[in-house]
């Protein structure tokens, strides 16, 4: 078996399972008062309540990115099975799919990190970001690598050789 397509295929399922978690969790931003704690999410609980304009682009571009993510994952786990993939194509789909999964959720956190920046701070409360909103970021990095792996595993299945001729 070859290392690169290995890894990529790990990789590529634990940048999955970090976006889904960073998407159904609810931890992405916190505040902290003197006698409170809150925290949210960038899905809303009450759908009568409205949603502001960003986070709508960042659950967007989180789904296509999730969307993304599957196809990587799926191509990586065909390429394991000739009858179902074309010889060599897998991994080079999943390099596509893994870059294009890790720029969507680029866009989506920093829609929602230039949101929340831009939003008035008070001396008696402290705002930041949460563990979920880190897990996204984790996916992101796993995506890029997950993406590196696949073409490397690419290029390692076309090489030719002497001994193939």
């Amino acid at each position: 078996m070859e290392p690169c397509r290995v890894l990529a295929l790990c990789t590529s399922v634990l940048a999955l399972t970090c976006l889904l978690v960073a998407l159904s969790t609810d931890y992405w931003y916190l505040v902290i008062g003197a006698h409170f704690t809150a925290h949210s999410g960038i899905w809303s609980k009450d759908p009568s309540e409205s949603v502001r304009g960003s986070v709508r682009v960042t659950q967007g571009f989180g789904v296509v990115a999730a969307l993304w993510g599957v196809v990587a994952v799926v191509f990586l786990g065909m390429s394991y099975i000739p009858a179902l993939s074309a010889p060599g194509r897998g991994p080079i789909v999943s390099c596509f799919t893994a870059f294009a999964a890790a720029l969507s959720t680029v866009v989506a956190l920093a829609v929602y990190t230039s949101m929340r920046w831009s939003q008035p701070t008070h001396a008696q409360i402290q705002s930041l970001f949460s563990w979920s909103f880190y897990v996204g970021w984790t996916s992101t990095v796993l995506f890029l690598i997950t993406g590196s792996l696949s073409l490397g595993a690419h290029f390692r299945a076309h090489q030719t050789s002497y001994d193939n001729m």
